[in-house]
């Protein structure tokens, strides 16, 4: 049912850079050091990055990155082997009869696309942002911001989607269609019973709901390299304790910066969403940087299976990582599969284990050692990319 992983990161941390950069304003001699620092070359360690970074050609050959997506959603294919979609119109003045050249026309049309923006814009969608099957948004080379006081991407029903390098932000709710009446939650990106879905190299932040919501059962999932900051909420993996059809969900989510500015503030209510935790399903959480959370930084109820892998967790005032729904006795939550392996544990963080690791535990093979998180999530976000450049 219900993963919500809090992770929040500070703009001080000890390790060997100084800050974290803000989003969407990358340093490409920043990043080239990094790279060097690992490998020795232009490799950062980071095998997403590794895959397509390195390339000055990019911007050639971008179908290339459907190639290099890692965990449970690295079957995504999106607009792969389709026609490139160019948006050069940030307008959305019309929602159900979308102008030829917007962001939302191209999302709505039944064949592959990789979708490529031809300047940098803000896009404020009227309605929500639907994504069809077999798409791209692909924000590399331009500044691409989605949302604004707007609605953000919902995928419903839909399978290989790749959302890439765009920053969603103030995502608000919207109505759902131009002929009825109901409202979107206003999250940045909600994927309902979809599969094969890959959100890479985005920068999110301070939506009205969640920032990366997964539900209803959708599975083959990787949220990868992403920024988030300034919320309240940062992701909801699961419907809620009594829809059993998330067992089948496997999510990974790896190489992720979060924060500043994430607070934990959803109270312990019967609400039949309760965004700060996992419920069923299988979980990786691997080499991602989690810094002073508030109150945990993972959480989860309904027996979910978690790996957490090469983690960096640096504890502010509260110590423990981990936290178990409505907290249910030791005999209940004993059992549960929540494994730490190789995690760095600073400033007195504890993770509080259960469970033995089964097969659906099995170390991803593209998982680093815990001390190369820090020069790994170091630009995670948007990039700012030049043509005939690295990225």
């Amino acid at each position: 049912m219900v993963i919500l992983l809090f992770l929040f990161f500070t703009s001080i941390l000890p390790i060997s850079y100084t800050s974290p950069l803000p989003i969407n304003e990358n340093s490409n001699n920043n990043t080239s050091l990094h790279r060097r620092t690992i490998t020795g070359s232009c490799g950062t360690g980071n095998p997403v990055d590794d895959c397509w970074r390195c390339d000055p050609s990019w911007a050639t050959n971008r179908q290339r990155l459907a190639d290099c997506a890692i965990g449970f959603g690295r079957n995504a294919l999106g607009g792969k082997n389709g026609r490139i979609y160019v948006v050069t119109d940030p307008g959305d003045d019309d929602p159900a009869r979308p102008a030829p050249g917007t962001l939302r026309y191209g999302l709505a049309q039944h064949e592959p696309l990789w979708i490529v923006f031809d300047r940098d814009m803000t896009i404020r969608p009227r309605q929500e942002l639907l994504v069809s099957s077999y798409k791209t948004v692909d924000g590399r080379g331009a500044r691409v911001v989605v949302g604004d006081g707007g609605a953000c991407f919902t995928l419903r029903n839909v399978s290989n989607v790749i959302i890439h390098g765009v920053t969603i932000r103030h995502c608000r709710p919207a109505r759902k269609s131009a002929t009825g009446w109901e409202m979107s939650d206003g999250d940045g990106v909600t994927v309902f019973r979809s599969r094969d879905v890959w959100v890479d190299r985005c920068s999110l932040e301070d939506c009205a709901d969640g920032l990366v919501d997964v539900v209803e059962a959708s599975t083959a999932v990787t949220v990868s390299n992403c920024l988030m900051t300034n919320h309240d909420k940062a992701m909801l993996l699961g419907h809620n304790d009594a829809f059993s059809d998330d067992r089948v969900m496997r999510v990974t989510v790896a190489f992720n910066r979060f924060g500043p500015g994430l607070v934990q503030r959803m109270p312990r209510s019967c609400h039949p969403k309760v965004p700060n935790l996992v419920r069923f399903g299988v979980f990786h959480v691997v080499n991602n940087d989690y810094v002073s959370w508030e109150k945990y930084a993972i959480g989860g109820s309904a027996s979910p299976t978690i790996l957490s892998q090469g983690n960096r967790f640096y504890a502010g005032k509260e110590k423990e990582v981990t936290k178990r729904d409505r907290d249910p006795p030791n005999s209940e939550w004993r059992n549960w599969s929540w494994i730490s392996d190789g995690d760095l544990m600073l400033n007195g963080a504890f993770f509080r284990a259960s469970g033995r690791p089964g097969p659906a535990v099995k170390a991803p093979s593209f998982a680093k050692s815990a001390s190369f998180v820090a020069p790994m999530t170091a630009s995670a976000g948007a990039l700012s990319c030049n043509k005939g450049c690295l990225c």
